[in-house]
Formats: C-alpha cells, sequence, structure tokens
C-alpha cells in the first residue's frame, strides 16, 4: 500500500542502511536517499527511489533533501573520524527541526553508555544520541547487538581471527531483522521516544560466531584468536594499516559488554528471528 509519509535515508548505500530504505520502500513509504554519489546510487536502488546528492556536513544540501519528508532515518560511519558521526547528526537535527520533521530514528549501538565513552567511537554515538533528544523531534534510537553480516569483515584468503580474548557473548542480529524493525518502528506510535534495543536469538562470543560462519561458508578456511600485543606487533612490523586502525575496537569490545533489554523492542516490534546458521547458509555463494 503506498504510503503518503516520505522518508530520508542518510547512509542508504551501506551495509545497514540499504536494508532499511529497502525495507521502507517493501512497506510503501516514499523513500528519498541523501548520497554522494549519486548517480551509483540511482544504478544501485533503481526507479521506485528518489535519490538526492549532498554532505551531512553540508548545512544547506541536508535542508533541500528534508524539504517535504515526514521523517529522516541517519545510518552514520564515521570510518577514520568517528566524530563525523557526531557532527553529522547534530546538523541532521538542525536541519530537522526546521524542516519540521516528525520522526528522527538513528542506530546507535548496544553498548553506547557515558561509561565507555572513553572509545572515541562510542563518545560520538552517545553524543549524537544527545543531539537528537535536545532537537525535540520525536525519535526512536535504535540500539543492535553485533551484525551477522560484520562477520566476512575477519576472513583474509584461508585464514580467519579474532584479535584479543573477546569472552564477551552478543546477541547477534541479522540486517533485514534489524530493517524489518526500523520500518515497523515507523508505523508504531508506542515506539517514539525510546531506545530500542535489538538482540538476536542466540548469543555466541565473536570467536564462536566467527567459526560457526566459517565451517558454512568458508569451510577450508582457518579460525584462530590472535592476542592483542601479537596483533599489534604485526600491524607495526608489516605496517598493516588496516589492522593498526582495527586494534582500538577490539581492545574496546574486549572490556565492554553488551548492554540493554530487547523484551520491549520485541514486543512493539517483533522479535529478530534469523538464526546465525539460517543466515550463513543464505551466504554461500555469495562471496565466491
Amino acid at each position: 500500500m503506498l504510503n503518503s509519509h516520505s522518508i530520508l535515508v542518510i547512509g542508504g548505500t551501506g551495509m545497514l542502511g540499504e536494508p532499511v530504505a529497502r525495507s521502507l520502500c517493501a512497506d510503501g513509504y516514499q523513500v528519498r536517499v541523501f548520497t554522494r554519489t549519486p548517480d551509483k546510487s540511482r544504478a544501485k536502488f533503481g526507479v521506485d527511489y528518489e535519490i538526492v546528492a549532498g554532505n551531512i556536513e553540508d548545512r544547506l544540501s541536508l535542508d533541500a533533501a528534508l524539504k517535504g519528508c515526514w521523517g529522516v532515518h541517519i545510518n552514520l560511519d564515521g570510518g577514520a573520524d568517528p566524530d563525523l558521526e557526531r557532527r553529522g547528526v547534530e546538523n541532521i537535527a538542525h536541519s530537522a527541526v526546521k524542516a519540521g520533521i516528525e520522526r528522527i530514528s538513528y542506530i546507535s549501538g548496544a553498548s553506547v553508555r557515558e561509561e565507555n565513552c572513553w572509545f572515541e567511537g562510542t563518545r560520538a554515538k552517545f553524543q549524537a544520541e544527545a543531539a537528537i533528544r535536545a532537537s525535540g523531534v520525536p525519535y526512536m534510537i535504535f540500539k543492535p547487538s553485533f551484525f551477522m553480516e560484520s562477520l566476512p569483515r575477519y576472513v583474509r584468503g584461508k585464514r580467519a581471527s579474532v584479535i584479543g580474548k573477546q569472552a564477551h557473548p552478543w546477541y547477534w542480529v541479522a540486517a533485514r531483522d534489524y530493517a524489518r524493525m526500523v520500518s515497523k518502528a515507523y508505523a508504531t506510535p508506542e515506539a517514539v521516544n525510546k531506545d530500542l534495543f535489538i538482540q538476536g536469538p542466540e548469543a555466541y562470543t565473536m570467536l564462536e560466531a566467527l567459526k560457526k560462519y566459517c565451517a558454512i561458508v568458508h569451510p577450508d578456511t582457518t579460525v584462530s584468536s590472535l592476542p592483542l600485543w601479537v596483533a599489534a606487533m604485526i600491524a607495526r612490523l608489516a605496517r598493516q594499516k588496516e589492522l593498526q586502525n582495527a586494534l582500538p575496537f577490539f581492545r574496546y569490545t574486549e572490556k565492554v559488554r553488551e548492554e540493554g533489554n530487547s523484551k520491549e523492542t520485541n514486543a512493539l516490534l517483533g522479535a529478530p528471528t534469523t538464526t546465525l546458521g539460517q543466515w550463513c547458509k543464505l551466504q554461500v555463494g555469495k562471496e565466491q
């Protein structure tokens, strides 16, 4: 059914933003995708989506993109500049108020709490959450567990590695379940002004999840756990910049654990149902 509401998706071409855009469209919303690469985005999405060019650090482009929208979903990744997420969300919130937006949704994280703000990425998300709440626009802040879609990043050739002890279990969630819940939240008034924790149906440590993934998708891959000090030495001696950049994340996840309870979210939006095994079977052949 066609929905008269138009929703701007910021970060709609990414691993987690694209499923949200497609789920919203499937549920009848008019989806507008905000992107720095409009030609590539048009090729990806096709004619059912409106593509608008812009940059989250350019408030004029945000003002133009939000004009006429009812809601905005924010999916950002600051990458090498984690504070970009804070700056971007502050700009979006400012423009959303000007545009009279009636809903803001944002993907934060299950470990985003004030006591974990010693980590730069968490601090940026914590401050972004604060900017959304301070805007006065009705919001929905999603706090998901680890995503199954992140597992391929740990595989390099015939080897897959987890760095650090990583002893804490996480309720891994599939992006398609998360995307369905975001779309459902836009049609659920009771979800407004809430922190919505999203947890998958099963808990695994990072190493357990990676072993299960590789057993199904990459059965000829050797899976191991690498101590942080060894990984740091390899990164330094081999000048592996990608590994150097990843080390702070692994130091963080070694110390923190998943927070919150998904019971209320499940009651409002329907619980995630995709198990890790089911998701892995869907990946067979895709990554070859």
